[in-house]
């Protein structure tokens, strides 16, 4: 396993055990090659249910580096998008809360006196029974 992946594991506060890995046969163009030997590597990670599975090289090695890369960039987009959301809806409630600028009041009053004087054109409804 390379080091860096390790570290990229490490980071994101799981480790190699919390990952299922085996070694299947491949499908697809190939021929017979392809068939008889088991160079795609599938990895499962259990506490999210995230799956890679890799067949892009002959090589077993090569598809379970590339595979382990994958898995590690996943989590990462995971991790990453989990936080933009907490930062959004910060930022939206901030949004929210803050105060209205000078600009944005004087125009709120405004639009308010000229709906009270489109509703003040209104005549009382008499009751002449």
């Amino acid at each position: 396993m390379n080091q860096q992946i390790e570290d990229r594991l490490v980071a994101l506060g799981t480790g190699i055990s919390d990952v299922d890995e085996r070694f299947v046969r491949g499908a697809g163009p190939g021929g017979q090659k392809i068939n008889k030997t088991s160079s795609t590597v599938w990895l499962r990670h259990r506490p999210t249910g995230i799956e890679v599975r890799c067949q892009r090289e002959r090589s077993q090695a090569a598809n379970r580096e590339q595979a382990w890369r994958q898995l590690c960039g996943k989590l990462e987009t995971r991790v990453r998008t989990a936080k933009a959301v907490i930062v959004d809806a910060r930022e939206e409630e901030r949004r929210r809360n803050r105060q209205k600028s000078r600009g944005q009041k004087l125009r709120m009053i405004e639009a308010k006196k000229h709906r009270a004087k489109h509703k003040a054109k209104r005549g009382r409804v008499r009751d002449d029974g």
